[in-house]
């Protein structure tokens, strides 16, 4: 995904759609990334369409250079473009099994936070202290440092500077069909679908 430019496309899920069970049930990845993530693939491509001079611009260019785009085309570059690549990464940042965290992303995580169960409480505090919809990121800065964050609706990292390395989607409809308003629960399950390997691969970028 960071190498398409437009029209873009919806890739598929790295997985099957009972794959995550129980964590994250089949009807939930079928909407979620059949529905929720189409719509916003469909809208960018839509915002872009009469703007041929943005065409070979891959998202992380878009995202990253979005006060370079014209006023009208920022905002909705903003909400599908980041829409378009979070998903992305959030479907790609999970697999299937049990998943604990290896290689040098662990080491940081370790030398910054002291624990990975310390990093985890981070994790959890931001993508439950984000106010409505969004996300919660664990990021590298300029400085290679670790930093975690959370940015409402579909902001990207990259509009603020920061690599990012891994994310857990709060919106609703990532969850609510089988957590409710439980988002916790959800989060707590979502840690151990992490796929590392990814995670380490972004690190190493």
């Amino acid at each position: 995904m960071n190498q398409q430019h437009y029209p873009f496309t919806l890739p598929p899920l790295p997985y099957t759609y009972d794959a995550l069970e129980p964590a994250i049930d089949m009807e939930t990845l079928h909407f979620h990334h059949d529905k929720h993530f189409k719509t916003y693939v469909d809208n960018l491509n839509k915002a872009l369409e009469n703007h041929p001079e943005y065409h070979d611009w891959t998202l992380p260019m878009l995202l990253s250079r979005l006060d370079e785009l014209p006023e009208d085309l920022q905002k909705p570059v903003r909400n599908n473009g980041g829409g378009v690549l979070n998903h992305a990464m959030y479907f790609d940042s999970m697999r299937p099994g049990k998943n604990e965290p290896s290689g040098a992303v662990r080491f940081a995580i370790e030398s910054q936070y002291g624990s990975v169960d310390h990093w985890k409480s981070e994790m959890k505090t931001a993508a439950l202290g984000q106010f409505g919809s969004g996300y919660a990121w664990l990021v590298k800065d300029e400085n290679q440092h670790l930093k975690v964050i959370n940015l409402p609706n579909q902001d990207s990292p990259l509009t603020y500077g920061y690599c990012p390395l891994l994310l857990v989607d709060v919106w609703e409809h990532a969850y609510y069909l089988k957590y409710q308003n439980l988002r916790a629960d959800y989060v707590d399950a979502w840690f151990g679908l992490i796929n590392w390997d990814v995670v380490n691969s972004r690190f190493a970028e």
